[in-house]
């Protein structure tokens, strides 16, 4: 009987506005080392690497260039110079917490995710899901088989909810209006899987031209008789 007092007790004193949902919220913005560590398999661009001997693979790495240097791709989420040049609040949230959106064609949902999100100023990355290879890689990332999905560092939120996108990204830290720079650009939508062709083989080595046989010689005529039978 005690207990059952103390209990509810307890549940009286809770503040009105701890609801279930806030404490998930709360919890979401606790794991920011990890989730800051599991961001970079939500963002990872895909490579669909066609080998010399015709095998197909599927990596998150560019392959080796001629001369032994990685191809990096240069708009892979929120990285690099794009991050760079936000103000250093968003800069910082944006690192830890990057926001990928997937979309496809012809998906009302997907429009009006990547509204809310432009009109707020949220620095994102859109990945297009188009072809069979897109969704075999988006199945593989998030299990997901519908569109829009939204990542927020390594939270994945499955279609398109405006309270529930809203609550994620205020739990990240992003901030409610947008600070973007005017001079802030979006990188462009481009496929998830960008395929990678076989290197072209290399010319097969000349062969060297037979050398032309040797003309046979020419027999000289036959000497006129020598009637005076002098020798040389």
């Amino acid at each position: 009987m005690k207990l059952q007092s103390l209990q509810t007790a307890r549940a009286q004193a809770r503040p009105a506005w701890v609801a279930p949902g806030f404490a998930m919220l709360v919890r979401f913005a606790a794991l920011v080392t990890f989730a800051a560590l599991l961001a970079s398999a939500a963002q990872a661009q895909v490579y669909r690497i066609v080998g010399a001997d015709g095998k197909v693979s599927f990596s998150d790495q560019p392959p080796l260039a001629a001369n032994g240097a990685k191809a990096l791709a240069t708009e892979a989420g929120t990285s690099g110079p794009v991050v760079a040049a936000l103000p250093f609040g968003l800069r910082q949230v944006a690192s830890k917490f990057p926001v990928t959106l997937y979309t496809s064609d012809s998906c009302g949902p997907c429009d009006a995710g990547r509204s809310m999100l432009t009109s707020r100023g949220i620095p994102f990355a859109e990945r297009t899901i188009n072809t069979n290879a897109d969704s075999e890689a988006l199945k593989r990332l998030s299990n997901a088989t519908s569109l829009p999905l939204l990542t927020i560092g390594s939270q994945h939120l499955k279609g398109y909810s405006d309270a529930e996108w809203t609550q994620f990204l205020d739990a990240a830290g992003y901030p409610p209006k947008s600070s973007l720079p005017s001079a802030y650009r979006r990188p462009e939508a481009r496929p998830l899987v960008i395929a990678i062709a076989p290197p072209a083989a290399a010319p097969p080595a000349a062969v060297p031209a037979a050398p032309k046989a040797a003309a046979p010689p020419v027999n000289a005529p036959a000497s006129p008789p020598n009637p005076a039978g002098i020798r040389f």
